[in-house]
């Protein structure tokens, strides 16, 4: 039954996202090119409606349930998610407002979802329960991951692509824990955020906007959550790792524009893809190379998932290295960031 709503959801993407490039340009919901965006004419930009479209459909057709939460909770908190970027698709609304929403569906999720982080299991030292820092904790996650989301969505297909890599990798951290409401409604969104990108790989024929990247972000760190919660401490680590390309991209920026005393939210041409672009990359390349990545994410962690603790602490600190190397090298964190590559210069001397 799985496999036949996963085929439902992705025949509904292929066959909405057409009807969704027509009502875009009927209501005016276009993306206008200009110096920091890469494409050059007007495109339409509400193509999340038709991944959300799909994966309801999909959903509907298996109705998963899970008795540890909600899912009546969880889609009232992707339908405001989806409210939310549509409005800005159409309006541009503050990035104010934009929190805002986030907040409600997280806050939703959390009180009528009945999801949050109560504790993690800590290798060596027993329980640690979060106590009133639970819901604050749950909500940084939420609000941090569907922006992370938000910000790789630069180029046709890159948001789409990784959100797909990061829920199929989910997907299968599920099976093996054995959460089948997981492993059911990651793998739906899977598939209809693939059959989306028949449409949006370059060149698109349309963007999912914040429509899609904050719906996709949303899903992706509730299941993450529901997946990897109240475990232990090393496990936790899991869904950071599977979304390492996401979280990094959006760390470097915060890092970024901290250097530069610019404020954390000030839009730049600095971020993972536009360093690959400058490095000589094509818009395909770059797109399967960050692709490429979020595969190398999602396989660390599941071997990270199956190491020993001592084992996933040494793979912890090989993958750092590797991202600061990597930083270093395009220079996502500003073309003048090297301490590790400056201290490896000054050792070589």
């Amino acid at each position: 039954m799985l496999f036949l709503a996963m085929a439902v959801a992705f025949v509904a993407a292929i066959i909405l996202t057409p009807l969704v490039i027509k009502f875009a340009f009927r209501i005016g919901a276009v993306d206008h090119p200009n110096y920091r965006k890469v494409h050059a004419s007007v495109m339409p930009r509400i193509g999340g409606v038709a991944i959300f479209g799909a994966f309801f459909i999909g959903y509907l057709l298996l109705r998963p349930e899970d008795d540890l939460v909600n899912a009546t909770g969880i889609l009232v908190g992707a339908f405001i998610i989806i409210i939310t970027g549509f409005l800005d698709d159409m309006l541009e609304i503050t990035a104010k407002a934009k929190m805002f929403g986030q907040l409600i569906a997280a806050i939703i999720v959390i009180t009528w979802g009945g999801l949050q982080i109560d504790y993690i299991n800590l290798p060596f030292y027993g329980q640690f329960d979060f106590g009133y820092l639970s819901i604050p904790i749950t909500i940084i996650w939420i609000i941090g991951i569907t922006n992370a989301i938000n910000l790789i969505d630069g180029l046709d297909g890159l948001a789409a692509g990784v959100s797909t890599i990061a829920l199929i990798s989910i997907t299968v951290m599920a099976v093996i824990m054995g959460n089948v409401f997981v492993v059911a409604t990651a793998a739906i969104l899977a598939a209809s955020s693939l059959g989306f990108l028949f449409y949006n790989f370059h060149p698109a024929k349309i963007f999912m906007g914040d429509t899609g990247a904050l719906f996709l972000g949303y899903m992706i760190a509730v299941l993450a959550l529901l997946g990897f919660k109240n475990i232990a401490v090393v496990s936790l680590v899991i869904p950071i790792i599977m979304l390492g390309v996401p979280i990094s991209d959006t760390f470097f920026a915060i890092v970024r524009r901290v250097r530069m005393k610019q404020p954390i939210t000030a839009p730049d041409k600095s971020h993972l893809h536009h360093c690959l672009l400058r490095a000589g990359f094509s818009h395909r390349q770059t797109v399967l190379i960050i692709y490429g990545l979020a595969i190398l994410f999602g396989v660390a962690a599941v071997l990270f998932s199956q190491a020993t603790v001592w084992g996933a602490i040494v793979l912890i600190a090989v993958m750092l290295l590797a991202i600061e190397l990597f930083v270093e090298v395009i220079g996502l964190a500003g073309t003048n960031y090297r301490p590790l590559l400056n201290l490896v210069r000054m050792i070589g001397k």
